[in-house]
């Protein structure tokens, strides 16, 4: 535990310190300080034979915890588990456990991903929930990858059996302007309402550029537009 401790002091130490407004803290400290909930439910739907991933990256990727405490925790082993909307992380022991309080988090990073923890409207329901940052300004891009769970089924008269498996389907986009919840883009009407001004440029840009509300790309180019207005 010593050597764990110095460690990630020394990962600690090379870490920039552009982001003065979060304290440093390790690895440990996170383990010992944040509530945790087991992981052990999840083991239940992540066997050997459920076919395909429930994950967005199966594998741990090392990253750091921001919290809206200004806390900085870093060097976590990180994964995000899209099924259950969970954020798993691994401890000094090899235990898998999943952050139980996800509403004093700011932002996780690790890898290629920002993730933000924020509210969000789905068919008229207030909800809350982890989503990919894509771009950050006045108006935010966001996306939410959505992982579906079939069941087993059994074998019919002319059908074969057939294994449980989670499905990845194609990532939701949400664009959230400044703090109120993060709205759900199905289409260009949804699209334009969604800002609160600028609608005649907006318009004017979806149509000059042929903006499709299914390509991340093309959403980020619109509201990057939005935000430089």
């Amino acid at each position: 535990m010593k050597r764990l401790i110095i460690v990630a002091f020394l990962l600690l130490a090379v870490t920039s310190f552009a982001q003065v407004n979060y304290q440093l803290s390790s690895a440990v400290d996170f383990v010992r300080t944040y509530k945790i909930a087991s992981g052990e439910y999840y083991s239940e739907l992540t066997e050997k034979d459920i076919q395909g991933s429930p994950f967005l990256n199966q594998e741990f990727i090392n990253g750091s915890v921001y919290t809206t405490n200004k806390f900085q925790y870093a060097d976590i082993p990180l994964r995000y588990n899209i099924f259950n909307d969970n954020i798993e992380f691994k401890t000094p022991e090899n235990k898998i456990l999943a952050i139980a309080a996800p509403e004093t988090i700011d932002k996780i990073t690790f890898g290629d991903y920002t993730i933000e923890y924020v509210p969000y409207t789905n068919v008229k329901k207030a909800r809350n929930g982890y989503m990919l940052l894509i771009t950050k300004g006045k108006a935010s891009l966001y996306a939410k990858p959505e992982v579906f769970y079939q069941k087993p089924t059994e074998a019919g008269a002319y059908k074969e059996p057939e294994p449980a498996k989670f499905e990845r389907r194609s990532d939701a986009y949400y664009i959230r302007i400044e703090t109120a919840a993060a709205q759900r883009i199905d289409n260009k009407k949804d699209l334009i309402e969604t800002f609160p001004n600028h609608q005649k440029e907006l318009e004017a840009f979806v149509k000059k550029n042929k903006i499709n509300p299914a390509k991340e790309d093309a959403l980020k180019s619109l509201v990057e537009y939005y935000n430089s207005l």
